[in-house]
């Protein structure tokens, strides 16, 4: 051991050298800040979103103020959600609020914290498998649904307000069906009162989605198990005024089936990804020209 040692050791240590003299400078060391943007964007535009987050966070530390910078911290957010990394992208967008409040490129930064929320879940808004939805979280979806709100509150001639739109209605639509799923849940664990409260959150916060006619289904049914029989009554009428030709007025409700009904009788929901065909929505969402202003 004693004899080969040394040799190896020098061995490692000229692969070291060699690791260390083979990165060599760093090419961008006297880079101005539009070259620097330029070759970040560059990069973000072919994919290479590791690269482009490197020259991005180059950009911010060498000039933290000015256009660039600003141009730079959005396409950082953009950056690290295409990398696979909400969090972080979640975090540069928290940043750019602090940085630059109610400037130009607020309205962006909205949109796309809406976008990465809206994403966060797709199992959620992929299909209702008929699972118990008391499991699922719906919070990334009603965190896109606040952001998607304020953009559109906020900035109503904004560029993204009518994709927002688009998947607000949307998210509705999903948001009143995860908590029909759960009334469901609570229904068919004979918790009548929990049943019924999330219906009246259906009926207050997503009224005219498609959960409403199967939440009134969920209500007739728990108030006539608990012997509330002039309020079932109201229930069906309303039922009946509504929804005349619903199925719910032809089956007893039964909360072990998908929808409370035969596979043959159910109702559309309109939550699911295909449904939404979100794919087309998302070209071309990086926000151009803000660096001329």
């Amino acid at each position: 051991m004693k004899i080969f040692f040394p040799r190896l050791f020098l061995i490692a240590l000229s692969l070291l050298l060699a690791a260390c003299s083979s990165t060599g400078p760093d090419k961008t060391t006297d880079w101005p800040p539009g070259k620097l943007y330029e070759e970040a964007k560059l990069e973000l535009n072919t994919g290479n979103y590791q690269t482009a987050l490197e020259l991005y966070q180059k950009l911010s530390s060498r000039y933290p103020f000015g256009k660039y910078a600003k141009q730079g911290a959005l396409d950082t957010a953009y950056a690290h959600w295409k990398n696979g990394d909400a969090g972080l992208a979640l975090a540069s967008l928290n940043q750019y609020n602090k940085l630059y409040p109610n400037q130009l490129g607020s309205d962006y930064a909205l949109y796309l914290k809406g976008l990465i929320n809206f994403n966060e879940n797709k199992t959620l808004f992929s299909s209702f498998t008929g699972e118990d939805m008391a499991e699922r979280d719906a919070e990334a979806g009603r965190l896109a649904f606040a952001a998607f709100k304020t953009l559109v509150e906020k900035y109503p001639s904004s560029a993204y307000v009518t994709d927002a739109n688009r998947r607000m209605k949307f998210l509705r639509n999903v948001l009143g069906e995860n908590e029909v799923h759960v009334a469901r849940f609570y229904l068919r664990r004979n918790a009548f009162i929990a049943a019924l409260n999330r219906c009246k959150v259906i009926l207050s916060q997503y009224q005219g989605t498609p959960a409403t006619e199967e939440a009134l289904a969920i209500m007739f049914a728990s108030y006539n198990a608990i012997n509330l029989k002039t309020l079932a009554d109201d229930t069906k009428r309303i039922l009946e005024m509504n929804f005349p030709d619903s199925y719910y007025l032809v089956f007893a409700y039964d909360p072990s089936l998908r929808g409370g009904l035969p596979k043959s009788a159910n109702r559309k929901t309109s939550t699911t990804w295909t449904d939404f065909n979100i794919f087309d929505a998302l070209k071309n969402i990086l926000p151009d020209g803000l660096i001329t202003n």
